[in-house]
């Protein structure tokens, strides 16, 4: 993975970032990348993929549902 070095940030944001780490229990360097990803609204894309991606037992239900529905054939067509 890239390495990224970030000049010129200040005392006041570089004391803000190691309490956040802090109260998270994480490293700084972990807290600056949870920001980042959450800034870029990675998180929030990977979230609403996630929904896609997997179906719930529900989910299938209604698909199959849906499908059996569609699979119903009419003998009047096909004279």
């Amino acid at each position: 993975m890239p390495q990224l070095t970030i000049r010129g940030v200040s005392d006041e944001l570089a004391d803000r970032l190691r309490g956040l780490a802090r109260e998270r229990g994480e490293s700084v360097n972990s807290t600056v990348l949870a920001l980042l990803r959450e800034a870029m609204g990675l998180d929030a894309r990977r979230a609403r993929l996630v929904r896609y991606a997997t179906w719930t037992p529900d989910d299938l239900g209604e698909f199959e549902r849906t499908l059996n529905e569609q699979r119903q054939v009419d003998p009047d067509l096909w004279k």
